[in-house]
């Protein structure tokens, strides 16, 4: 990095005064600036005119302040003395270029009404404040980063335009941005209606998903399928924002109760509505994956930050789905409603003769990017997710784990909430996850699978090892 050069303007007012200036040259000099100062370089027979002249006809010269007092600002704008010659030779600088950069004012007081004192030329200028001691090792810190030409804040480099823009005029428009921006600043700024903008947000989300409906008549479906998933990326980003806030902002007993609804309001999208008579399995595909990789994100998010308690209340409370007890249904239904199989996707297997065990993993995993969790989050919510329905719900349903495709092998370590569980105090917490009074709880399950592996989820010849992905030999076993 090379030195830059910068020149000091400034008025004697008092030794005090000159005793500042000299301290910030100094600061300046012993911070790898190469300070010219009238005390330190212009000498006796030297021209004084010339010497003030320098800060514009010296090419070597990159920066110039102006320490400005009260003093200061007097005589420049009076013409007076040597500040009053040097501002007639700063003043044409500063009026014929509205962007430069090369002149700046170091503010050394304020006046009675806390205005920067500055010369009338320089007032519609940023200028640098230093007259604040409780401030001044931030303020000097600007100052540095503009000599140096390095802010603080950089201006990104443009980007690709999101895809979901290129699609033509069927592009989809949610017009929920507003919304989550407003919810994720109540929630990060601890605001008192940060629950209430989260509410409204969610039933925004909740009430536009009724554009994602797919045309039953396209052909191929997988493709419009695969299209509709891809297209909600953007409005998935955002709800995952706001999961992740509200998990790292919020402990308090509202967030699974929104966070309950938004999905009861989503449950109905997963099957036929009331209305259709003709339809395919397949024609709700699209919804069937965007509400699973929603909740799988908003429990991932949970446990991402040890919100036991919320993700436990999560799973455990049932959701009312309303026109099912008319055909003899219960209307309470278990979280695992929310994961269904996705027959487009295999037909596209098929058609495409793609030689993949599971392309809704490969989805899932493709679009972790750039959204605050990790892959491995995802899965460690879908094992638990997978225990939690095989505990609670046996007879009745099942969770099936679709990411953990990805482990690898049998022996695949624990994941990180159940290594982190070998401390007794910790499991205390996390055992809620799975509805655990005790270690001992998961014998009879684990012994059952033992016995029998049929029940356990399978691709193609590899399975899981529950034991392991719990550490369930390791659990509480520490203090």
């Amino acid at each position: 990095m090379s030195t830059p050069r910068l020149f000091v303007s400034y008025s004697w007012t008092s030794p005090d005064h000159e005793a500042r200036v000299v301290v910030l040259a100094t600061e300046l000099r012993e911070s790898g600036v190469d300070v010219i100062l009238d005390k330190w370089d212009l000498r006796e027979g030297h021209d004084a005119v010339a010497f003030m002249e320098k800060m514009v006809t010296d090419p070597s010269v990159g920066k110039v302040i102006m320490v400005c007092d009260s003093a200061y600002a007097a005589k420049a704008d009076s013409r007076s003395g040597g500040v009053g010659t040097e501002a007639q030779i700063i003043s044409p600088e500063i009026y014929a270029n509205q962007s430069q950069d090369k002149f700046v004012a170091v503010v050394f007081e304020r006046d009675d009404q806390g205005r920067p004192c500055v010369p009338t030329y320089y007032r519609s200028r940023i200028h640098i404040d230093l007259s604040d001691s409780s401030a001044y090792s931030e303020n000097f810190e600007q100052l540095l980063r503009w000599v140096f030409d390095k802010p603080l804040y950089l201006k990104p480099e443009i980007g690709k335009a999101p895809e979901f823009l290129t699609q033509g005029e069927g592009a989809l428009s949610l017009g929920t941005s507003s919304r989550q921006r407003r919810a994720v600043e109540a929630i990060r700024g601890g605001r008192d209606h940060a629950i209430a903008a989260t509410e409204e947000y969610f039933a925004l989300l909740a009430s536009q998903f009724e554009s994602l409906r797919l045309d039953p008549k396209a052909d191929p479906f997988d493709e419009a399928v695969v299209l509709g998933i891809d297209s909600f990326i953007p409005y998935r980003n955002e709800a995952v924002e706001v999961f992740l806030s509200l998990a790292l902002y919020m402990d308090v007993a509202e967030v699974p109760v929104v966070l309950h609804r938004f999905f009861e309001g989503l449950i109905p999208f997963l099957d036929r509505p009331q209305s259709v008579s003709t339809y395919r399995e397949w024609d709700y595909d699209n919804y069937r994956f965007i509400i699973h990789e929603l909740f799988l994100y908003a429990v991932a998010a949970l446990i991402r930050y040890e919100r036991f308690d919320a993700a436990a209340r999560l799973m455990e409370t049932e959701f009312y789905v309303p026109g099912r007890s008319d055909y003899g249904q219960d209307a309470m239904v278990p979280f695992h409603v929310l994961r269904k199989y996705l027959p487009s996707l295999e037909a596209r297997k098929a058609r495409l003769k793609l030689n993949r065990t599971s392309l809704e993993a490969d989805m899932l995993k493709e679009r972790c990017v750039g959204v605050g969790l990790e892959f491995r989050h995802l899965m460690q919510a879908d094992f638990i997710l997978f225990m939690r329905a095989s505990l609670d719900y046996a007879d009745s349903g099942r969770w099936w784990p679709e990411t953990l495709v990805y482990l690898g092998h049998w022996s695949a370590p624990p994941f990180e909430v159940f290594a982190r569980s070998k401390s007794a105090r910790y499991f205390e917490r996390s055992k809620v996850l799975l509805g655990l009074n005790s270690k001992a709880d998961l014998s009879p399950l684990l012994e059952a699978w033992k016995e029998d592996k049929r029940d356990l989820p399978r691709w193609n010849f590899d399975t899981l090892n529950p034991g392991a992905l719990l550490g369930f030999d390791a659990l509480a076993t520490s203090p």
